[in-house]
């Protein structure tokens, strides 16, 4: 057997195990590995970059609607916890609890940030007198921990990356409008980004953040079938303006509370990204977010590798100077089917080939990780071409999934039907849901799907309830979830 065969064959094929599937190919393409603490893990160089380009994208878009960044204390008094009823009793299972320090014990102790609505809750309550000092537009980049007892690298760990942004209001239309907004915005990117379809919609009342008036989500499908909750946007209404007395002066002379927000996305975006868009050979990843676009493989005879070099390097400086983040891979004890191979498993959009006989011709070969198309291009249009390449290879894998997803979208009528759907496919199903808690969590118990969001613009309207039968308040998207 080849080594370019035994290369591909240590990735599990994800019918046979997506989860193993998964862990092989995360590993393998070094975007991170497990740290000694259980339930963390070490994000790799290629690993972060993903999240650094996700992270520069969304800052540029929240700061161009007005928000600004903010850093706030990663240790948390409990005796905040305890004001928001509601939100501590939502995270309280979840929470680590640092009780001694500089060896003495603390007089109360600190839980580390599970998020951060209390200890900015409390900062917005001194910050905030007037109505002049309205909307308070912050965000923050940070580190949140939540000691979870099953863990999946980047989907779910007891450490992990996010922002979350916080505002302040005047009124409920305000707030609301912001919540609305920023929900808007991580659709838009994780659809232009990350080319996952999502969809969009309010979370049910027994799904919603803890201590949330009401919660949004935008939910995306990956190639198990099961979903992932990619992005929340909360309206607190005044719950945390009370609970951190958060009151300013109104227009009229007297005390109000201000309606707050909070949303969020974390690297589950990555964990996303990889189930929406991998396959057996391993990664494909997005260009815009990819830490190499373009690979850059020079081939052909010993006698002739210092020249194709030469050249390769030239259009290597061509592409870099354009902003396209380009590597080149000369090894020459490393045959080309080897590094073909290796770059597809990495997830690399657009391979570029060149030889001896490409040299004469002035053209080289460019190859889509997606598609396996391969263009003969001219050097002289190389960086027109590969960035058209790199919008096909986006387009290409948003269709696919919008299509994977669409074939995998169920109509159901009743439990007994979404219950043998479940049994024989994967996938996401719409049905109709009284409002009652005890009809949802019927749902739960017998298939093990929870309702992932009342969609705004859902594929039909149901009349009736899927356990009851009684008339459907809502049209409901359940499935399995990560």
């Amino acid at each position: 057997m080849s080594k370019e065969k035994q290369f591909v064959t240590e990735i599990t094929p994800q019918q046979e195990d997506f989860s193993r599937w998964y862990i092989d190919v995360i590993k393998k393409a070094d975007l991170m590995d497990y740290s000694p603490v259980r339930g963390c893990i070490v994000f790799r160089p290629d690993g972060y970059e993903i999240w650094e380009h996700i992270r520069d994208e969304l800052d540029r878009r929240f700061k161009a609607t007005g928000h600004r960044n903010a850093y706030f204390p990663m240790f948390i008094p409990e005796s905040f916890f305890q004001k928001e009823k509601e939100h501590v009793e939502g995270f309280n299972p979840e929470l680590p609890w640092v009780t001694e320090a500089g060896g003495e014990q603390l007089e109360e102790k600190l839980a580390i940030r599970p998020t951060s609505e209390t200890m900015i809750g409390h900062m917005y309550s001194k910050w905030i007198q007037s109505y002049r000092d309205l909307p308070v537009l912050i965000n923050q980049w940070a580190n949140v921990v939540r000691w979870e007892k099953r863990t999946l690298p980047f989907l779910r760990t007891s450490e992990f990356l996010w922002q979350e942004g916080h505002t302040a209001h005047e009124t409920e239309q305000e707030a609301r409008e912001e919540t609305m907004q920023m929900l808007k915005i991580y659709r838009e990117f994780v659809e232009d980004y990350l080319a996952i379809p999502v969809i969009e919609g309010q979370k049910t009342p027994s799904e919603k953040f803890a201590g949330a008036v009401d919660t949004f989500s935008i939910e995306a499908m990956m190639k198990d079938g099961r979903a992932v909750q990619a992005g929340t946007s909360h309206y607190l209404g005044t719950n945390f303006a009370v609970a951190f007395d958060i009151k300013f002066l109104g227009r009229e002379n007297e005390q109000e509370f201000v309606h707050t927000t909070s949303w969020g996305v974390s690297t589950r975006l990555i964990g996303s990204m990889i189930m929406v868009h991998g396959d057996d050979r391993g990664l494909a990843l997005p260009p815009k977010v990819a830490p190499t676009q373009v690979i850059m493989i020079p081939i052909g005879p010993a006698k002739m590798r210092e020249q194709v070099v030469g050249r390769a390097n030239e259009l290597f400086s061509e592409l870099k100077q354009a902003g396209v983040r380009v590597r080149m891979d000369d090894r020459s004890d490393i045959s080309p089917g080897w590094k073909f191979n290796e770059y597809e498993m990495r997830g690399v959009p657009v391979r570029l080939e060149i030889g001896p006989r490409d040299m004469e011709n002035g053209v080289c070969v460019l190859v889509s990780r997606v598609t396996g198309e391969k263009r003969i291009v001219q050097q002289a249009d190389l960086v027109e071409e590969v960035n058209r390449m790199l919008a096909d290879v986006h387009q290409e894998m948003f269709e696919r999934a919008r299509s994977f997803r669409d074939e995998h979208f169920y109509s159901v009528e009743t439990i007994d039907e979404m219950k043998a759907q479940m049994e024989e496919k994967r996938g996401f199903t719409l049905a109709g849901w009284c409002g009652s808690e005890a009809c949802e969590k019927h749902v739960k118990d017998e298939t093990g799907a929870t309702s992932r969001n009342i969609p705004f613009d859902p594929q039909t309207t149901k009349t009736k309830c899927l356990v009851c039968g009684e008339d459907a308040k809502h049209t409901v998207v359940f499935a399995r979830a990560y």
